[in-house]
């Protein structure tokens, strides 16, 4: 019942060679270190067996081999359920949120000041997350029982352990994006490659760094810029505070986390910056003018911001065995 998962991260399609300032990575090496989340959680779905899809698939005169079919073995829109999946959910944020994306998949790269400040969030997080799974275990009976209710012939009491307990974990590590030291004396010509290559893997870190905060920048700009513009029934649309307070965290992830190694993009989004400054959600619901205003400037830094974009190739991770 139990599934363990490393984060991932999204991956890029190929186009061409990338390279950034040796002075960019090499400070993006010196100032962060790799931090790997690890999720250890219960499976809730299970496949029916062959027996049980032969009885769909003849229920709907279907090809056996055409149908996928599986049980939900508890109700995760449980209250309980949703207190323990909301910590996951947000452990999973803050370590996007503090980090830079790394080339391996599921490692991110943390400022080394702020580890300290990470362990602790995430110690925390496991001591919340160890209490809703105690009290998710509480009602866990309950969940069972709905399910022999909900599933019918389909209930099987091998699929529920005796308790959750154990079932859910949060976890951390911090693995080494250095050559392994032991090369230099086993093999020096070996250990300079790997050098070479680490340094190589720092240069497109820095490359995925920049297009995750330019593509990031590009929605939230396209999405408030929409909301200002657009209309329903003749009249500006509805917009949320967040359409505003999103691209403000942005602006204070993007001073905290920047490595300065694009002075274009380091531009556009002081130029995005400088347009919000100060403005709130309600005068922008309320004077048009400035509403306008606003729509227009963040038109203008979007295009530049996809011109940009277009001239970077794109990569690709590639998975090596492990």
């Amino acid at each position: 019942m139990t599934t363990s998962a490393v984060l991932d991260e999204v991956e890029h399609e190929p186009q061409a060679e990338m390279r950034s300032s040796p002075t960019a990575a090499a400070r993006l090496r010196a100032e962060t270190t790799a931090v790997r989340l690890h999720i250890r959680w219960p499976g809730v779905r299970k496949s029916l067996d062959e027996v049980q899809k032969r009885r769909a698939a003849d229920a709907f005169a279907a090809d056996l081999k055409s149908l996928s079919a599986a049980k939900k073995l508890l109700d995760t829109s449980h209250p309980k359920f949703k207190a323990v999946s909301a910590i996951r959910s947000q452990a999973a944020a803050y370590w996007r949120g503090c980090s830079l994306p790394y080339i391996e998949p599921g490692v991110r790269l943390i400022r080394r000041e702020d580890v300290t400040a990470f362990d602790v969030q995430m110690r925390t997080a496991q001591a919340e997350l160890a209490e809703a799974v105690s009290q998710l275990d509480d009602c866990y009976g309950e969940l069972v029982q709905q399910a022999r209710e909900r599933l019918g012939d389909l209930f099987d009491p091998a699929d529920y352990p005796e308790t959750l307990q154990g079932l859910f974990e949060i976890s951390w590590d911090y693995p080494s994006c250095s050559p392994p030291e032991y090369l230099r004396s086993v093999s020096p010509q070996l250990y300079e490659e790997e050098c070479r290559r680490v340094q190589a893997r720092f240069s497109e870190a820095v490359q995925l760094a920049e297009s995750a905060f330019a593509e990031e920048l590009s929605g939230l700009i396209n999405h408030l810029a929409e909301r200002l513009t657009g209309q329903t029934d003749g009249k500006p649309k509805v917009f949320r505070d967040s359409a505003v307070t999103n691209l403000l965290e942005f602006f204070d992830r993007f001073q905290r986390l920047n490595i300065q190694s694009n002075e274009q993009l380091d531009g556009l989004v002081e130029q995005a910056r400088s347009l919000v400054r100060g403005i709130d959600p309600q005068r922008l619901r309320e004077q048009t003018t400035v509403r306008e205003q606003i729509a227009e400037g963040l038109g203008r830094v979007e295009t530049s911001l996809d011109d940009w974009m277009s001239d970077r190739p794109r990569r690709s991770i590639i998975r090596r065995p492990r």
